[in-house]
């Protein structure tokens, strides 16, 4: 039994001899949206363990937690290519909606790219509450899921040659830009992440170490967590309640499965 996918069934609820193709990554992208949340917590506590397969899987499939895009994209990444995907992960730089340009903190995204029959897509389970769902063709083809519609467009810039543009459901009512990344250049190598890890942790500009995050989706939307706010939006409906810090622990267990904090 290949060890990452057996733990990878059994954390986000698919059969563990599950038979993953690319026909069926739909499945697989949407389960793990559900069910490994976006969060932040060990940056916040200042528990980060160096990027290595051991420390990823560990950290996931093992202790249960979740992660940010270099953790998450990186056990897809493992997931994919342990069952015959020609996958490979890639730096990215998000774009800052309220400044209207590329985050100053560089290529600090990660997401996964996979070749089949002769094309290239982004799959992506690291990105929020922004995510596509389903493989997205270099080509420009928009795909459509749950949670929006995505495309990737050929563009220059000083990160790369290609962008992930998207319109969420019931939040945008024209396509944006998510993040900019380079085809070109694939990682291979997991310890490249760490800097990209040291960055998040520690830049003063950096939005994921203030305060903690926990967010994932559900089968209608999604949910989002902090130490001061819980948000949750319901087939197009938003809810927001102020809590304090033992409603955080309690919200935290009870919706994300985690209870160190």
């Amino acid at each position: 039994m290949k060890e990452i996918s057996k733990g990878f069934h059994e954390r986000i609820g698919l059969p563990l001899g599950y038979n993953v193709t690319f026909d069926s990554l739909d499945r697989v992208l949407e389960k793990t949206a559900q069910s490994i949340p976006f969060e932040n917590l060990c940056i916040i506590d200042k528990t980060t363990s160096d990027l290595t397969k051991e420390n990823v899987v560990d950290k996931i499939l093992h202790k249960k937690e979740g992660g940010i895009c270099y953790e998450l994209n990186s056990l897809l990444y493992l997931y994919l290519t342990e069952n015959q995907f020609d996958a490979f992960p890639a730096r990215g730089v998000v774009f800052n909606h309220e400044k209207k340009d590329f985050h100053d903190l560089g290529r600090t995204h990660v997401t996964v790219l996979v070749k089949y029959d002769g094309a290239a897509f982004v799959v992506d389970t690291g990105f929020g509450g922004n995510l596509p769902l389903k493989p997205v063709p270099i080509s420009g083809e928009t795909v459509s899921s749950s949670n929006g519609e995505f495309r990737v467009r050929k563009m220059d810039t000083n990160f790369g040659d290609y962008v992930l543009e998207m319109k969420l459901n019931h939040k945008d009512t024209d396509w944006k830009i998510g993040y900019a990344f380079d085809l070109q250049k694939p990682i291979y190598d997991l310890s490249e992440l760490n800097e990209i890890q040291s960055i998040i942790a520690e830049h003063p500009e950096s939005p994921f170490n203030k305060v903690p995050l926990l967010t994932r989706l559900t089968t209608n939307g999604n949910i989002t967590l902090t130490n001061s706010t819980w948000t949750e939006w319901k087939d197009g409906a938003v809810s927001k309640e102020k809590i304090g810090d033992k409603k955080f622990r309690e919200l935290a267990k009870q919706h994300f499965g985690i209870d160190r904090v």
